[in-house]
């Protein structure tokens, strides 16, 4: 099944949290803080303007970024988490 977000929603998936900690102590899941980082795994076509024009998605899949904690809707299919989130509520995009 394919997820194809509307206008300037974001389909994004969670990198998952850090087990252990640099000093080699191992996290029970309870303790591992939710990710911010996520990669970007389908975007919309865009935003459109009063005017009618369209302002496409600044994003590709495959782009990592870093999204707001709490935002976006969460949802489970084929067994995969994944978040949709407005493209306003990406908070950064990870270059290298």
């Amino acid at each position: 099944m394919n997820i194809k977000p509307l206008a300037d929603r974001v389909v994004i998936k969670l990198v998952e949290a850090e087990e252990k900690t640099q000093g080699g102590i191992f996290l029970t899941a309870n303790a591992q803080e939710k990710p911010q980082i996520a990669e970007v795994i389908a975007v919309g076509p865009g935003k459109t303007n009063d005017d009618g024009s369209l302002t496409p998605v600044a994003l590709k899949v495959g782009d990592k970024v870093i999204a707001g904690k709490y935002s976006g809707t969460e949802v489970k299919i084929d067994g995969q988490e994944y978040t949709i989130i407005s493209e306003k509520d990406i908070l950064a995009k990870i270059e290298d």
